[in-house]
């Protein structure tokens, strides 16, 4: 796991989900000019007051987790690995600076351990499909005590 951003050498899932003009590996949502509502994809449009009016806008890269579960069974077709190597995840719904909540996997053994409230940080992921090929997707990982 890194903090780096995706780069043209690495093969990213979702690469609009990012953003090009930052240092570090960033997420990056859509802010309505008018009702200032946060959304994570960007949107071309705003779901809080239908404006058209809405701006790129960096996401925080530290939050606190809002909700968690752990997938014990691989997902359905397009997911990339084969279910004879699936391996159990955690996901959480990620509260990021009070703006938008994101949903994500979060990077550790054990998903029993996480924690409503507890502080994570956006980390690099990688991947392997069932063709054996090498991709990098956002995740979180722990960064302290709830």
């Amino acid at each position: 796991m890194n903090d780096s951003k995706p780069t043209e050498v690495d093969r990213w899932l979702g690469p609009e989900l990012y953003s090009s003009d930052r240092p570090e590996l960033t997420l990056e949502g859509s802010k309505c000019r008018e009702c200032s509502a946060v959304t994570f994809p960007r949107q071309d449009s705003c779901p809080r007051c239908a404006g058209l009016d809405v701006a790129p806008h960096p996401l925080a890269r530290e939050g606190s987790i809002w909700a968690v579960t752990v997938q014990r069974f691989a997902p359905k077709p397009p997911y990339l690995c084969p279910p004879d190597e699936f391996r159990p995840y955690a996901v959480a719904y990620v509260d990021l600076g009070g703006e938008v909540l994101v949903e994500g996997r979060v990077s550790m053994a054990d998903g029993q351990t996480l924690r409503i409230g507890q502080p994570v940080r956006l980390v690099a992921e990688s991947l392997v499909d069932h063709a054996g090929e090498l991709w990098q997707l956002f995740a979180f990982e722990p960064s302290g005590d709830a």
